[in-house]
């Protein structure tokens, strides 16, 4: 399927010190992302909100005043 010439040309290449360096610094860069990248989503998770207590009964409003007299508006005054 391949020649010897190209199976050669293909170990030469893989086997150069330029191809095995740059492997080797893209493997030490992928497991430093990695590690950041698990170390960032333990660290900032947001903590569980507490949970709130229910809140107890509103106590009763105050009683309405009984009667409403009218004269007490404004504009409405009596003159004399």
């Amino acid at each position: 399927m391949f020649s010897d010439e190209i199976k050669n040309m293909l170990i030469q290449v893989i086997t150069s010190w330029q191809v095995i360096a740059v492997t080797v610094v893209l493997l030490i860069y992928v497991s430093l992302v990695k590690s950041v990248a698990r170390l960032n989503s333990r660290k900032f998770r947001p903590p569980p909100m507490p949970k709130m207590k229910k809140a107890k009964a509103a106590p009763a409003p105050a009683p309405a005043p009984a009667a409403h007299d009218d004269s007490d508006d404004i504009g409405l005054e009596e003159e004399d």
